[in-house]
């Protein structure tokens, strides 16, 4: 008899120990974030930070910058029963939603998401834009702005958005447009007769920024960039959204939806941090003088 308490004791105070350890709300959480892109790895390191130790299973979709690859990555965390898909970027983000309409989605490193229609009964996240004109000008202060070869992708809708606003300041600031598409490996031959090289928030040029950087360097050629991650590689000025920030606000996003929120009724945030990295090692390398006002606006300067 007291051999039977004794057992009894012990599952019930194994039961409880199990109980108190396992979280009341861990969930499966599906990640798509497109190639080896170093601003998308930023924002997933802060975000990861701020879910803590909460035991959820985060199931990581790494595709390569083409329709298809982004599909069949979202069709695998549909598959998988995730409980909210994480996404990094606009083509991610907007393939998902095409790919599910019941499961929450979050996303990060979105450029103006209202206006690419990236919210739904089941989609919200945080928005990454910075201003455009804002850039150009900048590049314009280092470098007499004369012909710009513009880095887009023309299977990334956040991108050709940016470089229709690029083309909106031609005649304000004085300055021509190359457009230059990437969908594989950069044709490093057609950038070419431009004084800058801007890179808008495509993945596919990023996949490409140490052979845009070379060009730089071998030009002597400003190179600016939308998004952060190429900084400390020599992309001589970056402004883009505080990846920390998207981390931690995408983060609390998740934890609510895990426990039972629905993304209808969460607004998208917009970012409250915008950095300007100026390298100014690399400017110096090749010749440029960075007036005094650019060099005390940027947040962060790499001597």
């Amino acid at each position: 008899m007291s051999s039977v308490k004794h057992t009894t004791l012990s599952i019930l105070l194994l039961f409880t120990v199990v109980v108190m350890c396992t979280p009341a709300w861990a969930g499966r959480i599906g990640v798509i974030m497109t190639g080896d892109i170093p601003y998308y790895n930023d924002v997933h390191t802060a975000f990861l930070a701020h879910m803590g130790e909460q035991g959820h299973d985060v199931v990581e979709q790494r595709p390569m910058p083409d329709p298809m690859s982004w599909t069949n990555a979202a069709r695998k965390l549909s598959t998988i029963g995730s409980d909210v898909i994480v996404s990094y970027g606009a083509p991610a983000t907007l393939t998902t939603m095409k790919v599910t309409s019941e499961i929450p989605i979050v996303f990060a490193g979105v450029y103006e998401p209202e206006t690419m229609g990236l919210t739904g009964k089941n989609a919200t996240g945080i928005s990454s834009s910075v201003p455009v004109e804002m850039v150009l000008k900048k590049m314009n202060e280092i470098a007499k702005l004369s012909n710009v070869a513009v880095i887009l992708s023309k299977a990334e809708k956040d991108s050709i958005l940016q470089t229709k606003m690029i083309k909106n300041s031609e005649s304000s600031l004085g300055f021509h447009s190359k457009l230059i598409s990437v969908s594989g490996k950069i044709n490093k031959s057609a950038i070419t007769g431009v004084d800058a090289i801007l890179v808008t928030t495509c993945s596919a040029g990023m996949m490409n920024i140490k052979d845009i950087i070379e060009i730089g360097r071998k030009n002597k050629i400003l190179t600016a960039a939308l998004i952060g991650g190429a900084e400390n590689d020599g992309v001589i000025l970056t402004i883009t959204a505080d990846p920390e920030e998207q981390g931690k606000e995408l983060a609390g996003m998740v934890k609510k939806i895990i426990g039972g929120a629905n993304p209808s009724g969460m607004q998208v945030k917009k970012p409250t941090k915008v950095g300007v990295i100026l390298n100014m090692r690399e400017a110096e390398l090749l010749g440029f003088s960075v007036p005094p006002n650019v060099k005390s606006s940027a947040t962060r300067v790499i001597e």
